[in-house]
């Protein structure tokens, strides 16, 4: 994003050392290296040199504790116009999928773009440089195509870019209302009639130097078994990233074996989902041999704590999930919450809680499925890593905060994951430019104010 070289100076960095998916998810080490020097050029870290105490001439200083930039895998940004306003009263996941409908009714391109940017923008500045967006509002109301097919998904694009960070949009094929009906009222806006129009039009999306294009399956209740090789090997054909919403809901195990016979994992396996450039997004009720053939095949799972205990979905067994060899990210899924430090503590607390005993993963694991494996699931494999040839994407914490003051600088990776919040990120930056300086956005000068607006904006 940037072809200025710049010098940063590191007061403190994390250098994870976990290796991706092997062996026990308890693995992994971690590194922090006081005062390190790094070189940046057209967007990537050209030099990385620990042991400098001081900064060199001219170099930019950030001080407090400097990660990865972390990706969020899991976003759907007109979701964030929820927050707070579906918590009144009791209800369940279906429930809540109501008014998240009618929230979908009434976007238009130009809402969604405001939204978007918005909600981007709070991603920044929670240290987020990468988004997988799973786009599924593609038509008008009614179903009827825009002029631009793909001015939704253009939108989502164009919002990413303004806010600062990257963006692989998931385009999501969502045909049925479940396992062969048709699609209600308000599910018209996101079905392309069959799997062969959803490829059509998803074929007319052009990648950009911050943007790349990905494949979802909205869930195997929404598109029909027979056509879930059409979206594969679509993916498969572009070597993209697929993801898809899985086993979120008992629900939804119950209905596919009734039409099927068989779990919903069963299900994308026969069809030739699974795969390592496959992400399950929840994994929630699997069984034993749906573990094993995610974690078998390769596939990934990104897990969405904080959403998956807003709507009451329960705890998915991640740690079992990534001892069979399924690599793990994050993400906000409905937006709650915007914050991955939360999502990484909230993964190892739901097991503690499941388990009634401590530490699952490491620091760095968590980290690192915040960072460098979300990038990968994402298909930025070249993101997430503090090295030389890396993207320059970094976030770093403030450590002298009311939450983070105290601990070792050397427990960095303890200190991110079981106490700093996204409040304290002080800067974000991409493809080594700001986009984040001194907690301030530098492109949206007033995030909160662009949020209330957009939302607003819907209600209206």
């Amino acid at each position: 994003m940037t072809a200025t070289p710049r010098t940063y100076w590191l007061e403190h960095a994390w250098f994870g050392t976990l290796p991706r998916a092997l062996g026990s998810a308890r693995t992994g080490g971690t590194s922090i290296e006081p005062g390190v020097t790094l070189e940046v050029g057209d967007g990537r870290i050209t030099a990385v040199r620990p042991d400098t105490p001081a900064p060199p001439p001219g170099a930019e200083i950030l001080r407090g504790l400097t990660l990865p930039g972390l990706a969020n895998a899991h976003s759907h940004a007109f979701h964030r116009a929820l927050r707070s306003t579906v918590q009144v009263g009791s209800g369940t996941f279906w429930t809540w999928r109501e008014v998240m409908y009618a929230t979908a009714e009434r976007l238009t391109p130009d809402t969604y773009h405001a939204l978007a940017r918005a909600v981007y923008a709070e991603m920044a500045l929670a240290g987020i440089t990468t988004v997988g967006e799973f786009h599924y509002v593609h038509h008008a109301p009614g179903g009827r195509p825009y002029a631009d097919p793909n001015v939704l998904g253009e939108a989502l694009v164009e919002a990413a870019a303004e806010a600062g960070i990257r963006i692989t949009l998931l385009d999501t094929a969502y045909l049925s209302s479940g396992f062969g009906r048709p699609p209600t009222t308000h599910q018209l806006r996101f079905s392309d009639g069959d799997a062969d129009a959803w490829a059509e039009r998803c074929s007319l999306l052009k990648e950009r130097d911050h943007a790349r294009i990905g494949a979802a399956i909205h869930s195997v209740r929404a598109v029909p078994a027979e056509q879930l090789a059409t979206v594969a090997g679509w993916a498969e054909e572009r070597r993209a990233p697929l993801h898809v919403h899985l086993s979120e809901q008992t629900a939804e195990n119950d209905a596919c074996r009734e039409a099927h016979g068989c779990t919903p994992t069963q299900l994308l396996a026969v069809h030739g989902v699974l795969g390592p450039r496959t992400t399950g997004v929840h994994n929630t009720h699997l069984t034993a041999e749906d573990i094993a053939l995610i974690g078998g095949s390769g596939t990934g799972t990104c897990m969405c704590p904080t959403t998956e205990r807003d709507l009451a979905d329960g705890i998915g067994p991640a740690a079992a999930l990534q001892n069979e060899g399924s690599p793990l990210s994050l993400g906000s899924d409905s937006h709650a919450v915007i914050d991955l430090f939360e999502e990484a503590r909230a993964m190892e607390l739901n097991e503690r809680l499941r388990t009634r005993t401590r530490g699952h993963w490491t620091a760095a694991a968590l980290l690192r499925a915040a960072s460098a494996d979300g990038h990968a699931a994402l298909g930025w494999e070249d993101a997430g890593r503090i090295e030389a040839g890396a993207r320059a994407d970094l976030v770093t914490l403030a450590l002298d905060s009311v939450r983070t003051a105290g601990p070792l600088p050397g427990l960095g990776a303890e200190t991110a994951v079981f106490a700093a919040t996204a409040a304290d990120v002080r800067h974000t930056i991409v493809g080594g430019r700001h986009v984040v300086r001194d907690g301030a956005h530098t492109l949206v000068p007033d995030v909160p104010g662009a949020l209330a607006q957009a939302v607003e904006a819907l209600r209206a």
